[in-house]
Order: C-alpha cells, then sequence, then structure tokens
C-alpha cells in the first residue's frame, strides 16, 4: 500500500450466492479420492476446496450468517478441524489440539468430510439437510469400506475436541452498546443507514493461537490536529469522493473490485492456487488452516484496534472538519464517499489486515511471485491479473482510500497488524518439519 496508488494492480473475488455455491459433488472419477497411499492430489474433487467453496456459499447468502458472530470465525473452525483430522492419519505437520487418535490408513478424504460436516450442522443447525446433502455427494466418491469409516471416525473426533476447545470462548456473547461520543474524532453512527457499529464484543472473543487480543495493538493514531493526520484526510478527501474525485478511471475501478467480503477473496484465491499448483489434500488442509486461523485471529485482533481508539470515519471526518481544530482541513458538508461506509470505527482498516495476514501466510506456502486472474461480484464481467501476492494485498488496502472508507493512516497500521498476526500463527502453530519444528 505504500507504494505509488498507480502503479498498484491486483484483484478482488466476493462470494456467490448459495444456489450456485452448493453444488452436487464433482463427477470426476472416483478413483481420485479413493487412493489410500500419498494424500490425492488437488483437483475439483479435492474436498477441502470443495467444503471452502460450500462454506463461503452459505456466508454470501443473505440471512444464513449470524450477525453477531464473524464468518472468520466459523472457516477457522472447520478448516481447523479438518487439519487435525488430516494430521491424525497423515502426521505431515503439528496438531492444532493433539488429542485425535486414530489408524493411519484411515481415508484422509473421508475424515475432510467428516471435520467439515460435523462443523458446520453445530454452527449452522438451519442449515442441516443442505450440509448432509453435501456431506452424502462428496462422501460418496471415496470407496466404502473399512478405511473411510476410520477416516469419518477421524474427522468426527477432531471436530468435537475442537468445540470442547473453543467452549465458552465469547463467540456467542451479546454485542456491547457504546454510548454517544460527539467529540472531534470519536467514531460516530454514519450515512446512509447510521446503523449502530458492529461487532463490538468481538476483542472480547479468546483469540485461537494470539495470546490475548491486543498482542500486537498498534500505536494510537496521530491526533486530529496533527499534520500527518491532515494529510491523510485530504488525500482521501480528494480521491475516495463520489463525485468530483483526482481518480483515473482505474483507480475508480480498483476501490469498487475490492468491495467483497476480503476474508471470502482471499479465500477464493487461496482456493484457485492450490488447484493450480496440484497441491494434495494434505498441503490444502494445512494452507486453508493457517490462512483462515490467521484471518480470525486478524479480526479479533483488528477490532480491538477499532474499539480502543474509535476513530471517526472519514464521512464524519470530512463533514465535521470544521470542528477538529485543524487549519490544515476545511469541512465539506455533502462529501460522500465512492463506496458505503462500513458500519464500525476508522483505525485499523480491516482490508489492509486480512490482505496483509493473506499475503504473509499464501507467500510461506507458495512463494510471493504467483500469478492469477480473478473477478469480483461488485463489478460482474470484470477481471483484473496480478502477478503476487504482495501486488494483490498492495491494492486491496489502497481500495478503501479510493473509496473514500479509510485514510493512509488506517491502511498503514492494519498491514502492520496482518503482518505481525500471520507471522505469530505461522511461528506457533501449524508447523511441519520444514519450519524447524
Amino acid at each position: 500500500m505504500r507504494r505509488a496508488l498507480t502503479t498498484l494492480a491486483a484483484a478482488a473475488l466476493g462470494c456467490s450466492a448459495l444456489a450456485a455455491a452448493l453444488p452436487a459433488a464433482s463427477s470426476a472419477a472416483p478413483e481420485a479420492r479413493a487412493a489410500q497411499g500419498a494424500p490425492p492430489a488437488a483437483s475439483a474433487a479435492n474436498p477441502v476446496v470443495q467444503w471452502n467453496r460450500f462454506l463461503l456459499g452459505i456466508q454470501a447468502t443473505p440471512g444464513a450468517q449470524p450477525a453477531t458472530v464473524h464468518p472468520t470465525y466459523e472457516l477457522a473452525l472447520m478448516h481447523t478441524a479438518i487439519y487435525d483430522a488430516v494430521v491424525a492419519i497423515h502426521h505431515s505437520a503439528t496438531p492444532y489440539l493433539p488429542f485425535v487418535h486414530v489408524n493411519h490408513d484411515a481415508s484422509v478424504a473421508a475424515a475432510v468430510d467428516a471435520a467439515a460436516r460435523d462443523t458446520l450442522v453445530r454452527l449452522y443447525p438451519a442449515l442441516r439437510t443442505q450440509i448432509d446433502a453435501q456431506y452424502t455427494a462428496t462422501l460418496a466418491q471415496t470407496h466404502d469400506g473399512v478405511r473411510k469409516t476410520r477416516g469419518i471416525r477421524a474427522g468426527r473426533l477432531a471436530a468435537a475436541q475442537l468445540f470442547a476447545h473453543r467452549a465458552n470462548d465469547g463467540s456467542g456473547a451479546a454485542p456491547v452498546a457504546l454510548g454517544p461520543d460527539l467529540r472531534p474524532g470519536v467514531y460516530q453512527p454514519t450515512p446512509p443507514a447510521f446503523a449502530a457499529p458492529v461487532f463490538t464484543h468481538w476483542p472480547q472473543v479468546t483469540p485461537f493461537v494470539l495470546r490475548r487480543a491486543n498482542q500486537f495493538r498498534p500505536p494510537a493514531p496521530p491526533s486530529v490536529s496533527s499534520p500527518e493526520y491532515a494529510a491523510a484526510l485530504n488525500e482521501v478527501k480528494s480521491l475516495g469522493t463520489a463525485t468530483g474525485s483526482t481518480r483515473t478511471p482505474d483507480q475508480t475501478q480498483i476501490g469498487l473490485f475490492w468491495n467483497p467480503p476480503i476474508w471470502a477473496t482471499w479465500n477464493t484465491i487461496a482456493q484457485d492456487v492450490s488447484i493450480a499448483h496440484h497441491a494434495t489434500i494434505a498441503d490444502s488442509a494445512r494452507t486453508f488452516a493457517v490462512l483462515d486461523v490467521t484471518f480470525a485471529d486478524s479480526t479479533i485482533a483488528f477490532y480491538d484496534a477499532k474499539y480502543a481508539y474509535r476513530l471517526w470515519r472519514p464521512i464524519t471526518a470530512i463533514r465535521q472538519a470544521d470542528r477538529d481544530g485543524n487549519p490544515a482541513t476545511a469541512a465539506d458538508p455533502a462529501w460522500t464517499p465512492l463506496s458505503n461506509t462500513a458500519p464500525d470505527p476508522s483505525y485499523v482498516g480491516a482490508h489492509a489486515t486480512i490482505s496483509a495476514a493473506a499475503s504473509a501466510v499464501l507467500r510461506s506456502v507458495y512463494g510471493n511471485d504467483v500469478g492469477f486472474t480473478v473477478t469480483s461480484s461488485s463489478l460482474p464481467g470484470v477481471t483484473r491479473s496480478f502477478t503476487s501476492f504482495s501486488q494483490a494485498a498492495d491494492e486491496a488496502s489502497v481500495s478503501r482510500i479510493l473509496n473514500g472508507n479509510h485514510t493512509r493512516l488506517d491502511e498503514a497500521a492494519g498491514e502492520d497488524l496482518g503482518h505481525n498476526v500471520a507471522g505469530y500463527v505461522l511461528r506457533h502453530r501449524f508447523l511441519t518439519p520444514d519450519s524447524g519444528s
């Protein structure tokens, strides 16, 4: 994000509707999943990818996702259960919870299916019929027999122990009401909906790997009376406005392209890259576990920062700049961003945090220089191509300035936070022999 705005190029991808995202299992030959030696190579029938795609579809369906549970939490739970089930069979990495004991000849594909199914029916009980239909279809791709039975047992054990471990983790709590505070610089609900701030309780959720939510809390943002604040606000005022901006057409496209949920975008990117690299099921299980646990802990961490500092959003700051005591800012009561503002404080930026974390995790698996092309549900028919994870992360971060939702201060702090969380997760969990564990 610190590169010049005009040199960045990347892409984004939103979730599809549930009807498109809950398909029957692939019609690929069952032998692709029935081999009982080394884990099968990734393909359209890779169960890790299939279940990831299925969960993204659930989360994209209006009304399916609980309003007070962040989607990164369910993704982390499902993929951690899958990972522990696979590791219990193949011992390809250190388990997240080392309590699953199974036969080593168990079917890894069946273990993935059972872990995912048991996790999702606990998280989305109203969708049990659809989840069970997906389970039946994917499980049918594995030959019946004792290995399949043992794999199912491994998956169910992994899911059960994970839920026991996460009991009373705070994810089921109600949001905390924030009292009004009209002081300059303090967050206020934003137009047009003026909705109450979301996930006010999320800093109290127990992280998956971090020791505590504020472990990597960034320093406080500069005062609203400071030159640094004025420079950042004036930048987004010029670039992020809906009308009369200084954006180029490509920058306008970038600002809109990354609007879908950022964790879903990066999960879809990871799906495509996993398949393109012919990753094994074991490799895919680890990649998605690290990725989504990092997202879950990054989300807890960025909400900790957001509600610790409660910095107002650009739309409020610009409209009320005559109250900030800063001679270098000027109020524009009619200023409106390119995209509607998310209902939470500005500092730090979620897109910046999640994208920096994603880039760090995926670089650790595939290296940085990976080329891919993606699309965005915000701009159907538009594709963007880029050549590295860091390039995509840079653009995702800067897109929030270009769409008027954040300042550069928010994004720089978010990038640092995401890098810190990812580094900690990679050093402390999901270790492989190559990582020196």
